[in-house]
């Protein structure tokens, strides 16, 4: 595989070991969101965000998430586990209004390059992504641990844009 193979190859042409290997293994995905309509009318609107609402992520996790190496227990039946699992894929890469901004497949898909803490640019470790905070290490409760009505009171405050 190119070393830098994602500066020419676009995402849609893309091999499956290219394509899993964009995906710098922050686990913001395994996180619960929720759409606020309560937000003020400035919020700027994207891609199935209407104006005035705003996507939430709370450090609630997915059951299924090793919160240590921020991996899927069950990666490959994940979808099937729980089923609001999405997975992102070539086909609905327009559709990840819903992913963080600093998620290395939006932010390739926008035109804005892997962040400096990316595995592939780090000799395929995520030991700069802990460091600077991008992951969701030490930072979540699972989802059978919280009740629904309370996912409110569970807001992410930590950094789930990006910071390069």
């Amino acid at each position: 595989m190119n070393d830098r193979f994602w500066l020419d190859t676009p995402l849609e042409k893309m091999n499956e070991a290219q394509w899993e290997s964009i995906c710098d293994g922050c686990a913001k995905c395994c996180l619960h969101k929720f759409i606020d309509d309560d937000e003020a009318e400035s919020a700027a609107p994207t891609a199935h965000i209407q104006a005035g609402e705003q996507i939430h992520y709370t450090n609630i996790a997915c059951g299924l998430l090793n919160t240590k190496t921020c991996n899927c227990t069950r990666y490959e039946e994940r979808t099937v586990l729980v089923p609001d699992c999405v997975k992102l894929t070539k086909e609905n890469i327009d559709d990840i209004f819903f992913m963080p901004t600093s998620c290395s497949y939006r932010r390739l898909h926008e035109g804005r390059g892997l962040p400096s803490w990316h595995p592939l640019l780090n000799k395929g470790k995520k030991a700069k992504m802990h460091k600077v905070g991008m992951s969701v290490r030490g930072k979540t409760v699972f989802d059978h641990d919280v009740e629904l009505e309370d996912f409110e009171d569970y807001i992410a405050t930590w950094p789930i844009e990006d910071t390069d």
